[in-house]
């Protein structure tokens, strides 16, 4: 039998345990049977997992015996039939619908002291977590929500600011690909939590962070199966970003591609951006070596193919079809050492996929990135206004607003693209306002106003 939970659980109350200890240090409190109250509480959060999805598997519930009976939380002879027929793990998953009391004592500790005994709760519960999923050999998604909801439930009460780095989509192009050095270092390997909070930092795109979540939470078990020598349901780590222009693709890959070097998926962990001009070449049989110089450039890494349905457009003396073939065959010899992002509008992409077998049987999973609200749009354009060191005097965010307004909306939309144009417009503007000024006050020099936003043309900017 997998002992990968019991495992789990001891060292859950080992670390917990002793932290308890450290937090009760210079009180009254009888730190003897702290550690036992460590593996209370991993039970409690094993039991709410596999609760989670309502199933209480074979697999789920020998491993509990194993680990718990031991500790006289279960009975050692027990059978998985008998303890679904007790009804014990029924209603469990309510447990993690709020922080418990020893996670709040630790943070309340940490307040008052300034520790991290809050974080490392947080680190030793959700490695635990992980490990309770990876008891069955494919998690359900209700499972994967689960730990999703609780990371968010934990890190969200924890007494100390995450780190929110400036955020915006990034407005680069493939081309600053070729500019890439041609010896890859390695990208050092992070915790994953802090990869996930620059997710959450950034602007708007909530389903993309929901989707990104989900994935590396399905990750991280599979990677837990595997190390223990357990069965794994094989599965295609490529994927297809669909949105317009600008709305984080190129961030959320860079994101995926450090996630997948923290989970040891990649050797590399960098990203690689191309499109269909280093795809494509002028003569027979160019073209695939061209496809595998790319592919061999970005092996142990990322690989993201902007504007991937390009490829399909031309004439019959147009090279885009082997192009394609080409990458088919290099996504399949590389697919235990890179992953493969195609991108591009929402309409394109659905048609590319579905109009060639080898890939839509290779890129089975799609995240739509949505255009920005205008709202959005406005705190991507303050923040680039922070960065800048400028303000938007008064009246000006609604004068962006009203800008962001005035473009119609559909295929090609600039989105984060179209908040530093308007940026960008908007500081020429300031300045040619400024020139007749002969000696103009910090406040002049770096505040936006109104007119400076509006005179903006709104043609034309994208």
């Amino acid at each position: 039998m997998d002992r990968g939970l019991h495992r789990a659980v001891d060292q859950f109350a080992r670390r917990i345990g002793d932290a308890l200890a450290e937090a009760a240090s210079g009180t009254t409190v009888d730190t003897s049977r702290l550690r036992n109250d460590a593996v209370v509480e991993a039970f409690h959060l094993s039991c709410a997992l596999i609760d989670a999805d309502g199933r209480h598997t074979d697999d789920e519930l020998w491993a509990m015996v194993a680990a718990f009976a031991p500790y006289d939380l279960l009975p050692a002879a027990a059978m998985p039939a008998q303890l679904r027929e007790s009804r014990i793990f029924d209603g469990r998953s309510a447990w993690l619908t709020t922080p418990s009391t020893m996670f709040v004592t630790l943070c309340d500790v940490d307040r008052i002291r300034g520790t991290a005994y809050g974080r490392r709760y947080y680190d030793e519960i959700m490695a635990l977590a992980h490990t309770v999923i990876s008891l069955d050999k494919w998690p359900s998604d209700a499972e994967l929500k689960a730990i999703v909801d609780l990371q968010r439930l934990l890190l969200g009460a924890l007494p100390t600011g995450k780190p929110v780095p400036t955020a915006i989509a990034d407005a680069g192009t493939a081309a600053a690909a070729a500019a890439e050095p041609a010896v890859i270092e390695p990208v050092p390997a992070e915790p994953i939590e802090n990869v996930l909070a620059e997710l959450d930092a950034l602007i708007g795109l909530d389903a993309v962070k929901e989707e990104v979540r989900l994935l590396t939470a399905l990750l991280r078990v599979q990677k837990l199966r595997a190390d223990r020598g357990l069965p794994v349901v094989e599965s295609n780590k490529h994927l297809v970003f669909s949105g317009n222009p600008g709305t984080g693709k190129t961030t959320v890959a860079r994101l995926l591609a450090r996630i997948y070097r923290s989970l040891e998926l990649v050797e590399l962990g960098h990203l690689t951006e191309i499109d269909r001009s280093g795809l494509v070449a002028g003569f027979v049989g160019q073209t695939a070596t061209k496809v595998a110089e790319v592919f061999a450039k970005a092996d142990g890494g990322v690989l993201l193919i902007d504007e991937a349905y390009s490829l399909m457009r031309g004439g019959e003396k147009d090279f885009g079809r082997e192009a394609i073939d080409a990458i088919v065959k290099n996504v399949e010899d590389r697919r235990e050492t890179m992953v493969v992002i195609l991108a591009g509008y929402p309409k394109e992409m659905t048609e590319l996929v579905a109009a060639n077998p080898g890939f839509s049987s290779r890129f089975p999973k799609t995240i739509l990135f949505p255009d920005y609200t205008d709202a959005e749009l406005l705190r991507i354009l303050e923040s680039i206004c922070d960065k800048g060191r400028y303000d938007l005097g008064e009246g000006a965010a609604d004068a962006a607003l009203a800008w962001f307004g005035s473009h119609e909306r559909g295929p090609g939309f600039g989105n984060g693209r179209l908040a530093r144009n308007l940026f960008e417009g908007a500081v020429a503007r300031h300045a040619s306002r400024l020139v007749a000024v002969e000696a103009p006050t910090d406040e002049q020099l770096t505040e936006l106003v109104a007119a400076d936003i509006a005179g903006v043309p709104v043609g034309g900017t994208v």
